[in-house]
């Protein structure tokens, strides 16, 4: 499967936030978005999932546009940077709801076997961040979006994270986003850098000093 979104034009009042912004996604391959804080990573994630409405865009899935929200379609799943789980639920049933193995969860992540019956706000937010991730991507979606995915998380677990992305970018087309720019390097098939309202596909990581999104030196 692949997903594209092009011409994305975003405005919030008078000051434009996208403009003509094409992004490309496609089953077995991770595309990485880079970018300064404000300049539209989250905006876009919400505009391909359906939540945003910008002034225009165009997504196309396998070159067939798509007329209603993506999140309409069955299609795609969402992690936002806030957390999305409501707090009383109980982590067992959140599990059986996404449809998620929690056995294969605890041979994953062990030290969360004793939470099997405990309510999400009970755990720590690196740790809740740790479920909702792997609730996302283990879902039956094709597309999977997943906004600051590391933040709050210990490096242990991000390992693990990682590896995860790696082996269901294998079923979907997997597009992820967040500031710990060594951790999109490291996963990403592709990358494209937000900057000034416009996308750059990054052929090169040494052209993100040249666009000035990492000091000289940066970079070995």
């Amino acid at each position: 499967m692949i997903l594209e979104i092009d011409n994305v034009e975003l405005f919030f009042k008078e000051k434009r936030i996208l403009n003509g912004i094409y992004l490309k996604a496609e089953t077995g391959n991770i595309t990485g978005i880079l970018g300064s804080n404000g300049c539209g990573k989250s905006c876009l994630l919400k505009i391909i999932f359906g939540d945003l409405i910008p002034k225009y865009k165009l997504i196309r899935i396998d070159g067939k546009p798509i007329l209603k929200p993506l999140y309409q379609t069955g299609l795609v799943s969402y992690l936002p940077q806030h957390h999305f789980i409501p707090n009383n639920l109980n982590i067992k049933t959140a599990f059986k709801l996404f449809h998620v193995d929690w056995n294969d969860f605890i041979n994953t992540f062990p030290s969360f076997a004793l939470y099997e019956n405990l309510k999400f706000n009970k755990l720590s937010g690196g740790e809740r961040r740790v479920m909702e991730v792997y609730l996302i991507l283990k879902s039956s979606s094709n597309i999977i979006l997943l906004d600051e995915p590391f933040s709050h998380i210990a490096p242990l677990y991000i390992e693990k994270i990682i590896t995860l992305i790696e082996a269901e970018k294998h079923q979907k087309a997997i597009v992820i986003t967040d500031h710990m720019y060594q951790h999109i390097f490291d996963v990403s098939d592709s990358i494209y850098l937000l900057k000034n309202g416009w996308s750059k596909l990054i052929n090169n990581l040494k052209e993100l000093e040249d666009y000035k999104y990492l000091s000289i030196g940066s970079i070995d």
